[in-house]
């Protein structure tokens, strides 16, 4: 089994046992029945037992396989768990108040040795039918001191949990070294320089940069390089430590992932949930104004009303975006693709107030129904300018991790016709701190800018 299903299931098994077992205990102790004035107590108290239980599995290593891996660390760490959720549990009985004291005693001591047994025993039987299988990682270590063959003799160390260190690169030709003696064995695969050559040859999807201020330019180039599948790991320096988030550690050497490849799986639920509810409702709410709006298009610019265009979505991947038309009728006929610009001459008067107030990018919200934009994320460009930008711009494919959307941090902080360059700093800062909070603020301030017209010109 993967190591992510394995921890789902071991909250989901662990929360159903813990409350198995105490009814179990209720059992044992009242002879095969249930008084509900013992009995009550524990079903108001279920769902406060149950976090406490799993707060301590997780405490002791439970839902990390790599800490439960034998029989005797599983057993070792659930019994550790049990009885710290033993003592925890009589705490809050003492401090509910009375109308918990008949909650028995002795089922709470009955209810030790079961659980004990019910939470190692499904462990003790997994290990014995099954195991927990992890996904290979090909790492290569860049540095040849005594921290990187330190970091890579540990890396080696965990084979079993998936890595597999292809070798070492030195920081420059000028410092590899003779032989790979001085290396504890590990081949020097080549210089920095050759990183990309090295990534591509050994299939590495895991870089580790064990100096990263002497190689800054180089830790940029691979965060924003077109290999952007390969993760980029460094061993921070204190500074970075101040102001960054150490993401892992390797024995006792600390990591920091500089390339992000997805939020957290509950946000973009919780981001999907808003977006469907959001569009749904204010396609209700806005109809007559779409409709007004339609109205005064048809009238003063003719057909068509609404128009499509191909837009780069996540990943790249092509997607119709809708929008009210603002523009004369054949815009681009001559032209060919170009970006809109202040004091545009293609857009017309009542163009010029649609997107003034953003009322073009109402039938937007359809494609935020259809999942191909949400409300808050970089605002989704045209391939033929994507392709541009991705070859002279460093970086620019990096906004393209996520979904894109109607409004975003570029849009409420700069101009209408802010560069790409400046678009992108902005997408880049939403993409890697994004949250709840700043989706909000990002909302609130895009309905500012649209309430005073500020920076659609």
């Amino acid at each position: 089994m993967r190591r992510g299903p394995f921890i789902g299931m071991s909250l989901f098994l662990d929360a159903a046992l813990v409350n198995v077992g105490i009814v179990a205990s209720f059992y044992v102790w009242f002879a095969g029945t249930l008084p509900e004035f013992n009995f009550s107590p524990y079903i108001a108290l279920a769902p406060v037992l149950t976090v406490i239980y799993l707060v301590n599995g997780y405490i002791y290593g439970l839902y990390e396989p790599e800490r439960t891996e034998n029989p005797w660390s599983a057993i070792r760490a659930v019994v550790s768990a049990v009885s710290l959720g033993t003592v925890l549990t009589t705490a809050v009985l003492f401090f509910a108040g009375p109308d918990f004291f008949s909650f028995s005693r002795a089922v709470i001591v009955i209810s030790w040795l079961v659980l004990n047994a019910l939470l190692a025993g499904w462990r003790l039987l997994f290990l014995r039918v099954s195991r927990v299988t992890w996904p290979e990682q090909c790492v290569l270590v860049v540095g040849t001191d005594k921290l990187a063959i330190e970091l890579a003799g540990e890396l080696r160390n965990r084979e079993r949990w998936g890595y597999r260190v292809a070798g070492l690169a030195c920081p420059s030709q000028s410092e590899c070294p003779v032989s790979d003696a001085d290396t504890g064995g590990f081949p020097v695969l080549g210089s920095a320089e050759d990183i990309g050559g090295i990534v591509r040859e050994h299939g590495v999807d895991r870089i580790i940069i064990v100096s990263p201020v002497a190689l800054r330019e180089l830790i940029e180039n691979l965060a924003l390089a077109d290999e952007s599948s390969v993760r980029v790991d460094v061993v921070p320096e204190l500074y970075e430590i101040f102001i960054g988030t150490v993401d892992s550690m390797v024995a006792d050497i600390p990591l920091m992932e500089i390339t992000r490849t997805s939020v957290p799986r509950w946000f973009g639920s919780a981001k999907r949930i808003v977006d469907v509810l959001g569009s749904l409702v204010l396609l209700i709410v806005l109809s007559p104004v779409l409709l007004v709006a339609s109205l005064a298009i048809l009238i003063a610019m003719g057909w068509p009303v609404v128009f499509s265009q191909e837009r780069s979505g996540k990943d790249t991947k092509p997607f119709p975006v809708y929008k009210l038309r603002t523009m004369i009728q054949g815009a681009e006929s001559e032209t060919g693709p170009v970006l809109a610009v202040e004091n545009d001459s293609r857009i017309t008067p009542l163009g010029s107030f649609l997107r003034t107030y953003r009322l073009d990018e109402l039938p937007q919200l359809l494609n935020i129904l259809l999942g191909q934009m949400s409300f808050v994320g970089p605002r989704p460009e045209r391939p033929f300018f994507v392709q541009t930008y991705i070859e002279e711009i460093p970086g620019y494919r990096e906004r393209f991790r996520i979904k894109p959307g109607v409004t975003g941090l570029a849009q409420v902080s700069g101009g209408y016709a802010t560069t790409p360059e400046r678009k992108l700093k902005y997408d880049l800062i939403y993409m890697y701190h994004q949250n709840l909070s700043m989706d909000l603020q990002i909302i609130i301030e895009t309905l500012r800018v649209v309430l005073t017209g500020r920076g659609a010109r």
